[in-house]
């Protein structure tokens, strides 16, 4: 009898004896009958209709895992069906019988579908997973390398179930085992990718064991592409070392964004997993936190494809202090790393030079909005411990090229200033203080008083003005109490400091000016910058008696023209200012006149004092 006979009747047909099972859902028969009639489409030679069986496939598979609102099954049948949708795609599959131009065909589709079902039981995801794994097995490493991206970058768009990512992940790093050549090639198309769904979910997500899934595939992926690299030799092999580099580097601040209530104690393990490429891939904490072996190790990445591959490794500089600052945290993490930081630290805390870059590091950690205070904390700890036992005095006039360095430093200390005025900790608000001191206080005198003008004129926080506004009156202290030195030392101190110091000159009065006439027009605006006003006031008069007292002129506070425009341009019209609020708000007994009146009486009080000093000081120039 031909295969295409009818049976004969009272004979039962036990190829299709299946079909009529009541224990198969109808989406499962019609499944079937799908599959079927793929293999036959490429079995008779009809590549016209391949496609089309192909697409009923995938077709009832998604009608499975997505069915429409009026679907009569409903929700809870889902499970059963996609079970069974699942297992009659794995017998297909593992059929010798099958036809393999059908299992190439629907290789290109089916990993994209399948891994939807991953998400509704662990039963569906087991399945999911053993289909993906014969595709693996079966396909062309470099054909399926592609089908998995694609998949991944597609599903990207539409969901972030983090279940979909971990099942593909986890396979690609298969595939790239199986990879035979052009392996540098193969893992610059994964690698944007798998950064792509990392970021993405990453920074959503609350749910700590499905991110260490996910980290985990990004782990296992790591692995395979350093397996890879131990095989190579010569400029390939380099190229992509310094890729998988930059790939830990983007995955440690990746990890170090979560989102989680306690980001340390829940991300140590995975970081200390990344830590241990560090050694293979030639990064050391001294070359990360200089920021050296970044620049290395992006320099020996082939840019012959443009600049979209690189794009993928936006954080690798922040990753780079990350890397530093785990280790900080963690003994272990240090440990796996290969690294001693108490060494690597002391190193930095004796050359000048290499201290300036690492300071300026820190500023993509703690400028970010990305990563969570408690990591903000710890990299301040890191800075703080970087600057114990520096000597200011050993900082360097004699560093002619340090305005190389001046740029970098100064969006560190704004990045400092960040942590003082958003923190809601207080110990975390002080910390950040003394390392802004500390930071300034390593600057080179000549250039120490530029980077506070700047960030004076550059900060929009009347506070932070006004702290900084005070550390401009301790460096004139400080100059102070040096010029008292005995006359042997203050040849010395002359000589280190190149004498005449900005702070000990006219540029402390123009601070002063900044203040209580604002280069923009109209008198300061008060109450809001009451801080800075008072502290512009306690400036002047500090400058005026240490001057007066001393029978010295460095500011040129003390000539008659800078005494007569301090009083008629910067004194008197703040003084009718002031008395001029004063009078509106006391007529007012609400809580925000209190307010005002409380904000403005030291400012009354240092004015005034000012005034008198002015005063008597032009009284007796006359």
């Amino acid at each position: 009898m031909s295969a295409d006979a009818p049976p004969t009747p009272g004979r039962i047909d036990l190829g299709q004896v299946h079909l009529h099972d009541p224990s198969l859902s109808a989406s499962s028969l019609r499944l079937k009958e799908a599959l079927n009639s793929c293999s036959q489409s490429f079995e008779t030679g009809d590549f016209g209709k391949s496609d089309t069986a192909v697409a009923a496939v995938v077709g009832l598979l998604n009608s499975i895992i997505e069915p429409p609102p009026s679907d009569s099954e409903g929700a809870a049948p889902c499970k059963r069906a996609s079970e069974e949708a699942l297992v009659e795609i794995q017998s297909y599959l593992s059929s010798p019988s099958s036809n393999q131009m059908a299992v190439d065909a629907l290789s290109l589709e089916l990993p994209k579908v399948v891994a939807k079902f991953a998400a509704l039981s662990d039963r569906c995801r087991e399945i999911a997973g053993g289909i993906i794994d014969f595709l693996v097995s079966s396909c062309s490493p470099r054909d399926l390398l592609s089908i998995l991206c694609e998949a991944i970058d597609t599903h990207i768009r539409e969901s972030q179930e983090q279940t979909y990512f971990i099942l593909l992940l986890s396979r690609l790093s298969k595939v790239l085992d199986r990879t035979q050549r052009r392996h540098v090639e193969q893992v610059k198309v994964a690698i944007p990718v798998i950064l792509k769904v990392l970021n993405a979910i990453s920074s959503e997500s609350n749910h700590e064991d499905k991110d260490n899934d996910l980290f985990g595939a990004a782990i296992s992926i790591g692995t395979s592409i350093q397996a890879i690299c131990e095989k190579m030799v010569g400029r390939r092999q380099e190229e992509l070392r310094a890729i998988l580099g930059l790939y830990v580097l983007q995955n440690m601040a990746l990890i170090s964004k979560s989102t989680q209530s306690h980001v340390v104690s829940s991300c140590c393990s995975l970081v200390l997993q990344f830590s241990k490429f560090l050694p293979f891939c030639e990064l050391s904490y001294f070359g990360l936190i200089t920021g050296c072996d970044v620049a290395s190790i992006t320099d020996e990445v082939s840019k012959e494809d443009g600049d979209d591959f690189m794009a993928c490794f936006s954080f690798v500089m922040s990753g780079a202090t990350l890397a530093v600052i785990w280790g900080h945290v963690s003994d272990e993490i240090a440990k796996a790393a290969g690294e001693q930081l108490i060494s690597v630290l002391n190193k930095i805390r004796n050359d000048s030079t290499v201290r300036w870059q690492a300071i300026g590091m820190f500023k993509y950690i703690l400028s970010s909005i990305d990563y969570p205070w408690e990591i903000k904390s710890h990299s301040v700890e890191l800075l703080l411990y970087m600057m114990e036992g520096i000597n200011s005095e050993e900082s360097s006039d004699n560093h002619t090229d340090f305005s190389c360095f001046m740029p970098s430093l100064f969006s560190a200390l704004q990045a400092v200033e960040r942590i003082m005025i958003g923190a809601s900790d207080a110990s975390l608000r002080k910390k950040a203080y003394s390392a802004l001191r500390k930071v300034v206080s390593d600057i080179p005198s000549s250039h120490r008083f530029d980077i506070l003008r700047a960030l004076i004129t550059n900060s929009n926080s009347p506070s932070m003005i006004a702290i900084l506004i005070d550390l401009v009156k301790e460096e004139i202290l400080r100059e102070v109490h040096q010029s008292d030195m005995s006359e042997d030392n203050k040849i010395i101190h002359q000589q280190n400091t190149n004498a005449g110091s900005p702070f000990w000159s006219s540029h402390a009065l123009d601070i002063v000016e900044l203040m209580l006439k604002p280069p923009k027009g109209g008198p300061p605006p008060l109450p809001e910058h009451s801080e800075p006003v008072l502290s512009a006031l306690n400036l002047f008069r500090f400058i005026l008696i240490i001057e007066s007292t001393g029978k010295t002129n460095h500011t040129g506070i003390l000539s008659a023209n800078t005494l007569h425009k301090a009083y008629s341009e910067w004194l008197l019209p703040l003084r009718t200012l002031v008395t001029g609020i004063r009078a509106e708000n006391e007529k007012d007994d609400g809580e925000i006149a209190d307010h005002i009146l409380c904000a403005l009486n030291p400012v009354q009080l240092v004015l005034y004092r000012c005034i008198e000093l002015v005063e008597d000081r032009l009284k007796h120039s006359a």
